[in-house]
């Protein structure tokens, strides 16, 4: 929860105790610049031995809870019908209104399942914006991503509390050029993790789906960040101050046909799950199920997974639990802000960004600007982050490059990870980098996969900068460790 000091600061405090500990070391610079090397200047490549605070994502590294370790010592290990999925599905029902509940692996696997069930060659699906998995399972099966968000989605400086929001009157326009029978689904992602971890708001949802009914098509809803979608909501829309998290999620899920999510954020689990009301819709994806994950009460998570999801679904709708993220991501944001850091704002979910096109404004979008961010990012401080840019963009057809519209650098906050002194870490080695900007310059590939290159491309720095920024900080802050 956030406080307001004696001295009038506010500061987010966690309503959690530590009891578990895992080591963390910082290496120093050679020895990050070394380990940039090796990894192809592909923060995805490096060993977490070499990695000091690993803000890379929140998928699968936010902490359980102690209730949750604890359920999965009491996990039903049975390959069917097992009491465990059970558990789940009462979760399910209590937390999202759900009478259809299906385990998958994660949020990748019930997007492949999606796209094998509904999604024909020549369709289009409207979204308020893709995610990287999203768009190459649709694209795979013959579809073609529409993203309809609003014009202020790709403000990086704005006061806007709702970046996320899909643009209704772009919707509307797409139903009529393409037709209702082309679009197998409209898609809303909470938070839009490529355009900064921007929520939307339960206004524009209900205008969605009230436009999607009207013509006959299912809403799905990807509920990753089901949970800090609805503490925006609730702190930022008219109208909800006063309304719990359950009670924000279950208005959201009164206008989802379908919903899926990676149990790795929300309910801090390595699991995924598909839900809806619709039996029909169950029962045609139920068909591919074992055929691509497993039998129908496991769906490829380990019961332990499933025990502890149920849990998760249900701490969730704590707002400590919901948003202690957020509130963490938004002190972040302000220190970078405060220090002349060209952060995105306002924040979102999942983590803070930095926006590269206004960090390295030198760089071209064509040699990397958030890639090189990140690399230099890890190199000044042992920071891993993530790009969220052109390399997150794989090239068209044609092999042509496909400029992405945002050029963002990630940090991600997991959930009840990261301590306050940990952060603070963090702002002042990223503000030594933006006073140092100028040595940072673009990457270039060697090393280039056709779909998702962002996981496993290599790349190296146009000029060796990498070495002259690493001088440049040991001169500065010595051997450090």
């Amino acid at each position: 929860m956030n406080i307001v000091l004696s001295s009038g600061k506010t500061i987010p405090v966690e309503t959690h105790k530590v009891r578990i500990v895992q080591k963390t070391f910082l290496v120093p610079s050679k020895r990050r610049l070394q380990a940039m090397e090796e990894a192809g200047y592909n923060t995805f490549l490096l060993r977490t031995r070499d990695v000091f605070l690993d803000m890379l994502t929140d998928s699968g590294t936010n902490a359980m809870s102690d209730n949750q370790q604890a359920a999965m010592m009491v996990s039903d290990d049975a390959y069917a019908g097992s009491e465990s999925f059970y558990r789940l599905a009462d979760a399910v029902k209590d937390v999202l209104g759900f009478a259809w509940t299906m385990p998958v692996h994660q949020g990748r696997a019930a997007e492949h399942l999606l796209a094998k069930v509904f999604v024909k060659p020549g369709d289009f699906v409207p979204m308020n914006y893709h995610f990287t998995t999203t768009r190459a399972h649709f694209e795979l099966a013959g579809g073609k991503v529409l993203e309809l968000f609003t014009d202020e989605a790709m403000n990086t400086q704005s006061s806007v509390p709702f970046r996320g929001n899909l643009d209704v009157k772009k919707f509307e326009a797409a139903i009529k050029e393409h037709g209702a029978g082309k679009i197998p689904f409209v898609r809303m992602e909470a938070t839009t993790n490529l355009i900064g971890g921007q929520p939307f708001s339960l206004a524009n949802l209900r205008a969605v789906k009230e436009v999607a009914t009207k013509h006959g098509i299912p809403l799905v809803f990807d509920g990753s960040l089901i949970s800090e979608n609805a503490y925006f909501i609730k702190t930022r829309e008219d109208g909800y101050a006063a309304k719990s998290i359950g009670e924000i999620i279950h208005e959201m899920m009164q206008c989802a046909d379908l919903f899926y999510c990676s149990g790795r954020k929300s309910t801090s689990v390595r699991g995924g799950m598909i839900c809806t009301n619709r039996k029909e819709f169950y029962d045609r994806l139920l068909e591919w199920l074992p055929v691509y994950e497993g039998f129908a009460t496991y769906g490829g998570m380990s019961t332990k997974e499933v025990e502890a999801m149920a849990v998760g679904l249900r701490e969730m709708t704590d707002v400590n639990v919901a948003g202690i993220s957020p509130q963490f991501i938004e002190y972040f944001v302000s220190r970078l802000v405060e220090n002349g850091v060209p952060a995105v704002t306002p924040p979102g979910g999942l983590a803070a960004h930095l926006d590269a096109k206004r960090f390295l404004p030198h760089i071209p979008q064509t040699q990397y600007p958030a890639g090189a961010l990140a690399a230099a990012i890890y190199i000044a401080s042992g920071v891993r982050t993530m790009e969220r840019g052109t390399i997150s963009t794989d090239r068209d057809a044609q092999g042509k490059e496909v400029l992405a519209d945002l050029e963002l650098a990630r940090l991600a906050v997991p959930r009840r990870v990261y301590t306050l002194s940990q952060i603070e870490y963090a702002v002042d080695r990223l503000t030594w980098l933006y006073r140092h900007r100028d040595l940072v310059k673009g990457l270039t590939f060697v090393a280039e996969p056709p779909v998702l290159r962002f996981f496993f491309g290599r790349l190296e720095p146009l000029g060796g900068w990498g070495t002259t920024l690493a001088e440049a900080f040991e001169k500065d802050f010595g051997t450090e460790c």
